[in-house]
């Protein structure tokens, strides 16, 4: 047997890596689970807590001196290159604000002045969790970055299609998207968060609760970018010319109304086009429908703040509209993709610290640390401090500064003066501070003990969570809790579910129970202890459901329509023309692309063929083959998923009496969601029921999951 080896024997690595496991000067300290190193910097400073930022007071600002959070957040950014760390996969466009109500009386923000004015625009749509390389239908988070170039600078409002967010601070950012991206170990799985590491951190943050409700439900599997709202997320102000502070929430309303998938079908959708959201606003904008949203604020004073049950500093927080209504100020149009992919949706870079005199921010921890962030991105992911010189990035306003070289400089100061202040007169002494026209932060005052903590009301977890579940409608909140078991039971560790259901049993006791049992989970865990009390009497908030929120109309949506050699030509042209008057797209689906011989004689070609456009990549679809189409359709497997798809997602479906043959292979049993069609009134009927997108009634008989 070989000696053990002596101190003296071991390599530099082998010490470096022995320090590295023992903690901080060799220490360890006592947990419930065994002894553990302690956590530090990586300057091995020792870490007294990994849970808050340092803040002045508990609902003061951030302050630039924690070195923790710093090192932290400076290394989280630098993850990735040249890939974004979060919202890999994106997709710009550009278009245009225009302001419909002037807002000069409680903002001197240039863009809200003049009604009628439009501002230039880019917005970015994307998911968070997944690679530039996933799949557009992935249950996640979907980000809505606008950025707007006003007359004084550029404006970035960088929102999500949620209005709250997993943490409270932005010290816990890294750790929630280090939970959801791929295990580290394995490298999967790619754009989910149905796995261990995930739950398992947010079954250990409770703050994650109101968020986890949102993201299980039909929200976070948007049918298209053009039907889901946007926010800001987070509480600013804005700031008159007097000086006077108005807090201000952010919404985006889709003038489409909102509009999402089911799982089943998402996954289908995945697998059939993984680029779904891409191609659609894509298709959007070159036929001249231009997706157009409304622009919201909902304006608060101090005394609401200090008179409303939870803190508005809390980004896992909402404001319900029925509280303070949503006041629409403006629409923006999107109506021109990009020239080039690259240069423009993947070169753009938001900052949520760019605002223009007259917005500012509110002492959110989030925000203040996002504000700190996304610079720091940037100058990683893009290469150097020049990355505003990129013509997506730079302002389309007059600019001037003394900042130059760098990496990529394009624009540097001419002259001699660089510098400010400077004794030359004139233009050779080049730009100069304008105390009239310049950003001038709001003089909050704040004061208090410099200690990482949060403000008390930050610490209820529950309430909300409860009554945006209660706000769901009879549809939606199966569907919630259907998410909630399919996730968890890709997770392997059973305590990690119990923890999750626990914490369920404190947003709606039914939805806990109905979760357990769903995962088979005995015996039924006791609701973890809330840090505040609940708050039970929440009315419910109408505005937190899409089905209470749908459109009234089928415009902007999309019909499948199944033809084959000897399609009636009249019905055909009856059904487009019916979508056309709706504001539909309509795209035949053949047995092969080159199209059908329709009943005059006439060739019509068609968008998909059968086996390659299912009906999931459709809103509703229609049936127009004949009997002898019918029967060869009825033995295609595509042909019958096409139509048992659309069945069970519950989605209307119009048919001529000759594919009976082919509803009856797919096992369709008929019911006031199929319309027949015989003439051209039946197709505006047929057309006119579509308003409603599903039939939601058959849902509950076919129950896919």
């Amino acid at each position: 047997m070989a000696a053990k080896p002596t101190a003296t024997a071991l390599t530099e690595a082998q010490i470096v890596d022995a320090r590295i496991k023992r903690g901080a000067g060799g220490e360890t300290h006592q947990t419930a689970g065994g002894e553990v190193p302690v956590l530090t910097t990586q300057q091995g400073i020792p870490v007294s807590d990994d849970q808050n930022s340092l803040k002045l007071g508990a609902r003061g600002p951030t302050l630039l001196e924690d070195f923790h959070f710093r090192e932290k957040i400076f290394h989280f950014d630098h993850e990735r290159i040249p890939e974004r760390v979060v919202h890999a996969r994106g997709f710009g466009v550009h278009g245009f604000f225009e302001l419909t109500e002037s807002l000069s009386d409680i903002t001197r923000a240039d863009i809200f002045q003049r009604k009628g004015e439009r501002t230039p625009a880019f917005v970015r749509f994307s998911t968070v969790a997944g690679s530039k390389g996933s799949f557009d239908l992935a249950r996640d988070v979907r980000g809505f970055a606008v950025k707007l170039y006003t007359k004084e600078g550029n404006w970035d409002l960088v929102g999500n299609n949620i209005p709250v967010f997993f943490i409270q601070d932005a010290i816990k950012f890294p750790d929630v998207i280090h939970s959801v991206k791929p295990e580290p170990d394995r490298g999967f799985p790619q754009a989910q968060s149905a796995h261990d590491n995930f739950w398992d951190f947010v079954s250990l943050t409770p703050e994650s609760t109101h968020m986890l409700l949102w993201v299980m439900s039909d929200r976070a599997i948007p049918r298209s970018f053009r039907f889901m709202e946007g926010f800001g997320v987070h509480t600013f102000r804005l700031v008159n010319a007097a000086g006077k502070s108005t807090f201000v929430k952010f919404h985006w309303k889709p003038k489409l109304g909102m509009q999402s998938v089911v799982w089943n079908e998402a996954v289908k959708i995945n697998g059939a086009d993984p680029d779904f959201h891409r191609r659609d606003l894509w298709a959007a904008i070159q036929s001249g429908d231009f997706p157009e949203w409304e622009l919201g604020l909902q304006l608060f004073d101090e005394k609401f703040a200090d008179q409303f049950e939870f803190d508005i500093l809390d980004a896992t927080k909402i404001i319900p509209e029925e509280l303070v209504p949503v006041h629409r100020v403006g629409r923006l149009v999107l109506d021109r993709t990009v020239d080039n992919f690259f240069a423009e949706t993947e070169q753009v870079a938001f900052c949520t610290q760019n605002i223009v005199p007259g917005i500012d921010f509110t002492n959110d921890p989030l925000l203040q640390g996002r504000n700190f962030s996304y610079l720091d991105t940037q100058l990683k992911r893009l290469g150097g401090p020049n990355f505003t010189h990129l013509p997506i990035n730079a302002p389309k306003c007059p600019f001037a500064h003394f900042q130059q070289d760098g990496h990529m400089a394009f624009h540097n100061p001419k002259g001699r003066v660089n510098y400010e202040p400077n004794s030359w007169s004139g233009a050779a002494g080049g730009p100069r501070e304008s105390p009239e026209r310049g950003f001038t932060t709001y003089p909050a005052e704040d004061s208090g003990a410099k200690r990482r903590i949060r403000a008390e009301l930050f610490a209820d977890h529950y309430s909300q969570a409860r009554q945006f579940y209660l706000s769901q409608t009879a549809v939606e909140q199966p569907h919630i809790k259907n998410a909630f078991v399919f996730e968890l039971s890709k997770v392997e560790t059973p305590a990690i579910r119990a923890r999750v259901v626990s914490h369920l049993l404190n947003v709606d006791e039914a939805l806990g129970k109905l979760v357990a049992e769903g995962l088979g989970l005995e015996p039924l865990p006791q609701a973890a202890p809330p840090a505040r009390p609940i708050v039970t009497k929440l009315p419910k908030s109408p505005a937190l459901s899409i089905l209470e929120n749908g459109p009234n109309s089928f415009k902007g949506r999309k019909l499948g329509v199944l033809v084959s050699d000897g399609v009636d030509a009249g019905l055909l042209a009856a059904l487009r023309q019916a979508a056309g008057a709706e504001g539909a797209m309509v795209e035949l689906v053949a047995p092969k692309i080159g199209g059908v011989k329709a009943s005059d004689g006439s060739t019509i070609p068609a968008q998909q063929k059968v086996n390659g456009g299912p009906s999931v990549l459709y809103d509703a679809v229609a049936l127009l083959v004949s009997a002898e189409g019918a029967a060869l359709l009825a033995q295609e497997a595509t042909a019958k998923d096409f139509v048992s798809d659309a069945y069970a997602h519950a989605k209307f479906i119009a048919y001529v009496e000759t594919a009976r043959p082919l509803l009856e292979k797919a096992g369709v049993a008929m019911d006031s969601g199929i319309l027949g069609l015989r003439t051209a009134t039946d197709a505006n009927s047929f057309l006119a029921a579509c308003r409603k997108l599903r039939f939601w009634e058959r849902e509950a008989k076919v129950q896919v999951v």
